[in-house]
């Protein structure tokens, strides 16, 4: 199997715009760095734009203008430092317990110019933030069981979840139906981002919800 980096697919000048300069330099920098840091794994290279920095870019769209929104367990960057880049009028609060993870988010961030992010090492069921969040978003973090219990304690009234998982989402949101009344969680929703843009099977499944 091949090892070396995806080439950039077109579909990603139509998802950042002008900013997919900033786009391409963080897929560089993490394919040139991301194995030996451990942030990805060598079999990555060849999906790294499809499968994990287009997935990411198709969550732009649903940020809130001038939002604070809450990146949890961010680790390489995915999806927090691609919404970061994508949307220079959203502040990206990127949180995320490895310390090697932390700096590699902050020195890229510096490298990138992303004045718009703030790293914060902690877990996500110890961080303590001086204001709510607007929005809260995670990849590949947890089950809906775990993830809307740790992500909805950090988001005011009226903010919103939206949580990027698999394709087994819906089994995900039946298991999930005590803790999403238990945690006051309203307008929920599944969306599929992506049709008609990417290939079918790499559109993006998001459980978003709002905070009653």
């Amino acid at each position: 199997m091949s090892t070396e980096l995806e080439a950039e697919p077109a579909v990603a000048r139509e998802i950042f715009g002008d900013r997919v300069e900033v786009v391409r330099q963080f897929t560089a920098d993490l394919a040139q760095h991301g194995e030996e840091l451990g942030l990805i794994g060598p079999l990555e290279l060849p999906r790294l734009w499809t499968r994990h920095v287009i997935n990411s870019g198709l969550v732009a769209p649903l940020l809130r203008s001038g939002a604070r929104v809450g990146d949890i367990g961010s680790g390489a960057g995915l999806p927090g430092l691609v919404l970061a880049a994508a949307r220079p009028d959203t502040t990206l609060l990127l949180i995320e317990p490895m310390e090697r993870r932390t700096d590699w988010l902050s020195a890229e961030a510096e490298r990138l110019g992303l004045t718009n992010v703030e790293v914060i090492r902690a877990r996500a069921e110890d961080v303590e933030l001086d204001t709510w969040l607007d929005q809260a978003t995670a990849r590949a973090v947890s089950a809906l069981t775990k993830l809307i219990p740790l992500t909805a304690r950090l988001v005011k009234t009226g903010g919103e979840l939206i949580l990027m998982k698999g394709a087994r989402v819906d089994h995900e949101v039946e298991a999930a139906r005590k803790v999403i009344a238990r945690t006051h969680l309203v307008d929920v929703e599944v969306l599929e981002l992506g049709v008609g843009v990417v290939d079918p099977a790499e559109t993006t499944r998001v459980f978003r919800a709002t905070l009653d």
